[in-house]
């Protein structure tokens, strides 16, 4: 797994090595907020096909390395249960998604490893620390987010071993967008370092202060309501309420919040361990629709801010486009009938969203600091 793990890390760290890039450390930190996009569409592709139990035991697929050597396990399996979690596709799709999860935490590894290496460097030679070179080089980021990734792959590990309880697949993808805002807010830093923007002056920086606050409350709604849209991924609720804008012929329908949203049970049982019932599946779609309205508001609020502000009107622009995308995908998974192109699209919107915001909330916070943050 470990050399599978550094082939996989391969391929972009040699087009870090080999690009003409003055900055391959700034270079490096894209590349992996590029697979860590990927890997959670990708993520959520593993969900949406039902594949999160293609291999049933982890970091392995049945204790092998990749799912040909456990070619036997996985068609004995399949044939007693030919529609069920287990089948050779299943298996590799799983697997794919484990191989790139542990190629990012090799580039990861290697962030880390280069900060150290110029920062010990520096101290060997006496050379000033200068701002500069921490913004590159210090160790301390980019250390916090090894720790991060082991913690994000330890909720991978738990998700199968768990098999697939709720808390734990929410908790994953939760991580893994946060992983995605923490990578994103890094290559903003250096991007600062590399061409910075002009500062802020006059009335622009009194509207700059509000934007932060509107950029901060936006990024906690957006974390509340990727947490309600992974609780009703991973209690396969999407299809709960198969109308818009009413819920099973109703505004209000019959709902069960206190088992939906207990938090610590099985996939599709109670905290007893009776068959979870369907109104709490419609607890679960219910809330996380109508918060979808209080999103649009804040985060629309903040597009409309950030838009005519020097340095933000580009990404404010992006943030109005992709709200439009998540609303129309939205609904167009319950008209649709959930099919999985659109389901996939709309995991790809929310994870484009963090990374947007984001890069607003970074650079409000840049162009309003009277000196280098």
């Amino acid at each position: 797994m470990a050399i599978t793990a550094l082939l996989v890390a391969a391929l972009p760290l040699s087009i870090v090595w080999i690009s003409r890039d003055t900055n391959k450390y700034r270079k490096l930190v894209w590349i992996s907020v590029f697979l860590t996009f990927d890997l959670i569409v990708f993520g959520a592709f593993t969900r949406l096909t039902d594949s999160g139990l293609g291999c049933p035991d982890w970091p392995g697929c049945y204790g092998e390395a990749n799912p040909f050597i456990a070619h036997e396990q996985i068609r004995a399996a399949e044939s007693l249960l030919p529609t069920g979690p287990v089948t050779m596709v299943k298996a590799w799709i799983e697997m794919i998604h484990r191989y790139l999860a542990m190629g990012i935490g090799v580039l990861i590894v290697a962030m880390m490893g280069v900060a150290w290496w110029r920062w010990a460097g520096r101290r060997g030679s006496g050379a000033p620390f200068a701002p500069a070179a921490r913004g590159v080089a210090a160790p301390g980021f980019s250390t916090f987010l090894f720790f991060f990734v082991c913690l994000q792959g330890a909720f991978g590990a738990w998700t199968v071993t768990q098999k697939l309880q709720p808390i734990f697949v929410t908790g994953h993808l939760v991580l893994g967008m946060s992983l995605l805002a923490l990578l994103a807010w890094f290559g903003g830093r250096l991007d600062q370092l590399h061409a910075p923007l002009p500062r802020a002056a006059g009335s622009e920086s009194a509207r700059l202060g509000r934007i932060r606050l509107l950029a901060a409350l936006s990024g906690l709604v957006l974390l509340v309501q990727l947490a309600l849209g992974a609780w009703v991924s991973s209690n396969y609720a999407t299809l709960a309420c198969m109308e818009f804008p009413q819920c099973g012929g109703a505004w209000v329908p019959e709902m069960d919040f206190e088992h939906g949203f207990h938090l610590w049970r099985d996939l599709g049982k109670t905290a007893a361990g009776h068959y979870l019932p369907f109104s709490a599946l419609t607890a679960i779609h219910w809330v996380h629709r109508n918060f979808a309205a209080v999103v649009l508001l804040v985060l629309g609020l903040t597009a409309w801010q950030a838009w005519r502000v020097g340095g933000l009107a580009s990404h404010a622009r992006w943030l109005a486009a992709l709200l439009a995308l998540q609303a129309l995908s939205g609904v167009a998974t319950i008209y649709f009938n959930f099919p999985l192109a659109i389901a996939v699209v709309h995991n790809a919107g929310a994870a484009a969203l963090v990374l947007v915001l984001t890069m607003i909330n970074y650079r409000a916070k840049y162009l309003a600091a009277p000196a280098y943050q």
